[in-house]
C-alpha cells in the first residue's frame, strides 16, 4: 500500500505547465477501479457525478457525511492519488470550512477543488473574502501535515454578468488567481473557459498551474498543452456517457412485445 504522503507528493508533481495531467472524473469506487485499470496516474471526483449517483442535485445538496463517505470509499479502493471536488467546503465562514476540510483530509485525499461561487445563491464571493476562505483551507492543510494539492476554482466563466465581455472576465480571473495564490492555492481551475486564445493568455499571466474543464476529446489536448495548460478535467462527462450507455443497453434488451407494452396509450 502506497502511503498517503507519497501519493500526495506524486500528485502534486504531476502538474506541469505544457504537459497537462488529464483527469478522467469518476463518482464511486467502481468507476475509480475502472479508470485505474486503464492506467490513469490519478483519479478525480466530480461533485455533480457523485451527487447524481446518490440521487441528489449538485451544489452541496448531497449531505456532507454522505459526500465524505463516498470519497473515503474511493480513496480506499485504489492506490492512486485521489483529488476530491469539495465545492465550497459546505460552509461560508472560515471556521466551518476548517472543520470540514480537516474531515476531508482524514479520508486520505491527495488534492481538493475549492470554488468561489456562493453555493445555493447568486454570484461569487468577492476576491478578498474568497482569499480568506482559501487561506483557511491552506492553514488546515498545513496543520494536518499532509501535502494536499489545493486547486482554487473560479466560476467567473460559468456565472458571467450580462454586461461582461471576454477581456473583462479574463482580467477578473487573472486578478483572482493572484489573490488565491497569495492565500496558498497550488493550482487555478477555470471551468467554462473554452477559448484557446484566452486560455493561452491566462496560462501566460498566471503563475499557478492552470486547470481547464474540457470535453472528452483527446484530439484537443495537444492544443491545450501548447497553451500552457497543466491539468485537464472532464467533469461530469464520463458519468453522463456511462448513464447513456446504460440507457441504450437497457433499451436494446427490451423485447419488442415489452417495448409495445411500455408505449403510451393514444387518447
Amino acid at each position: 500500500m502506497i502511503s498517503h504522503t507519497a501519493k500526495a507528493g506524486d500528485f502534486c508533481d504531476l502538474h506541469v505547465k505544457g504537459d497537462p495531467l488529464v483527469l478522467f472524473n469518476i463518482w464511486d469506487a467502481g468507476s475509480a477501479a475502472a479508470a485505474a485499470k486503464a492506467g490513469v496516474p490519478a483519479v478525480a471526483t466530480s461533485s455533480w457525478a457523485v451527487a447524481a449517483a446518490a440521487g441528489y442535485e449538485d451544489g452541496e445538496h448531497l449531505p456532507i457525511d454522505e459526500a465524505l463517505s463516498a470519497i473515503g470509499r474511493i480513496v480506499r479502493s485504489t492506490d492512486l492519488p485521489v483529488t476530491a471536488d469539495f465545492e465550497g467546503g459546505y460552509a461560508e465562514d472560515p471556521a466551518g470550512i476548517v472543520g470540514h476540510v480537516a474531515r476531508l483530509i482524514e479520508t486520505g485525499v491527495s488534492g481538493l477543488n475549492f470554488e468561489d461561487q456562493r453555493v445555493g445563491s447568486e454570484g461569487l464571493y468577492d476576491i478578498e473574502r474568497q482569499a480568506g476562505r482559501v487561506g483557511a483551507v491552506r492553514e488546515t492543510v498545513e496543520a494536518s501535515g499532509a501535502r494536499v494539492f489545493l486547486n482554487a476554482r473560479t466560476d467567473v466563466f460559468l456565472k458571467p454578468r450580462p454586461d461582461d465581455d471576454r477581456e473583462q472576465l479574463l482580467a477578473v480571473a487573472i486578478e483572482r488567481a493572484a489573490a488565491y495564490e497569495e492565500a496558498g492555492a497550488d493550482g487555478f481551475f477555470v471551468p467554462g473557459l473554452t477559448d484557446l486564445a484566452a486560455i493561452k493568455t491566462l496560462c501566460s499571466e498566471v503563475r499557478l498551474p492552470v486547470n481547464v474543464m474540457w470535453r472528452a476529446d483527446p484530439s484537443d489536448f495537444a492544443s491545450l498543452a501548447q497553451c500552457g495548460v497543466a491539468r485537464i478535467s472532464l467533469g461530469p462527462a464520463p458519468f453522463l456517457a456511462a448513464m447513456d450507455f446504460i440507457t441504450q443497453s437497457a433499451k436494446a434488451c427490451i423485447s419488442p412485445s415489452l417495448a409495445r407494452r411500455a408505449e403510451p396509450v393514444a387518447a
